[in-house]
């Protein structure tokens, strides 16, 4: 994708430090990846409930909500896929500018893409969370019934019957929502966050 010419960055009045001072936390992007049906949605809106009880600002963008809008014109063939992910990483950036907490909850199936949003962010404020629940597990869940759906040819390039996903080689964190629930694994990325000095 080609840059326009005629384009000048505008440097903020305010800066982020100052946003986040106001906020009394740092800010910082929680990209959840992991299979359909791992608990990624679920998990990053119950951390958004608990972060608001201590009175943290964050946000959550969701894969299917920013779908209906934002990227609603795009599909889930591999390229598609790699725009998707492109834009939501530049609108979590944003996020952070603003001195908040953003948590993105996408499959996000190549590392490739999740290795290029991590290099637009400022040193430690991408904070990669493997939702590393095993696949067998994640297609018996099968909220939306999707797996159902992907195994009768009704849906094409799903994740994990037709469509690869590649596992974080080195996350900052790894959470089996099989082992914990949901209240739990919030309360280990709460503390992670707050051994970091973010909260």
């Amino acid at each position: 994708m080609m840059m326009q010419k005629n384009i000048v960055w505008h440097p903020s009045t305010v800066s982020k430090a100052e946003r986040q001072q106001l906020n009394n936390h740092k800010s910082c992007a929680l990209w959840f990846t992991g299979y359909s049906g791992s608990g990624k949605s679920t998990l990053a809106n119950e951390l958004d409930c608990q972060l608001y009880s201590l009175g943290v600002r964050s946000f959550v963008l969701d894969g299917d909500n920013v779908r209906h809008g934002l990227n609603k014109e795009l599909g889930f063939s591999p390229k598609d896929r790699v725009e998707n992910i492109r834009r939501v990483g530049e609108v979590a950036k944003l996020f952070v500018e603003s001195g908040q907490i953003v948590m993105t909850a996408f499959i996000s199936p190549y590392r490739a893409d999740r290795s290029q949003v991590r290099k637009i962010f400022d040193r430690g404020e991408f904070i990669e969370v493997f939702i590393d629940c095993p696949f067998e597990v994640c297609e018996q869940r099968d909220p939306k019934g999707l797996y159902q759906k992907a195994r009768k040819g009704e849906i094409h390039d799903f994740t994990g019957i037709d469509s690869p996903y590649e596992p974080p080689v080195s996350p900052e964190l790894t959470i089996n929502t099989e082992d914990y629930s949901i209240q739990e694994a919030a309360e280990v990325i709460i503390r992670y966050l707050e051994r970091q000095g973010i909260i």
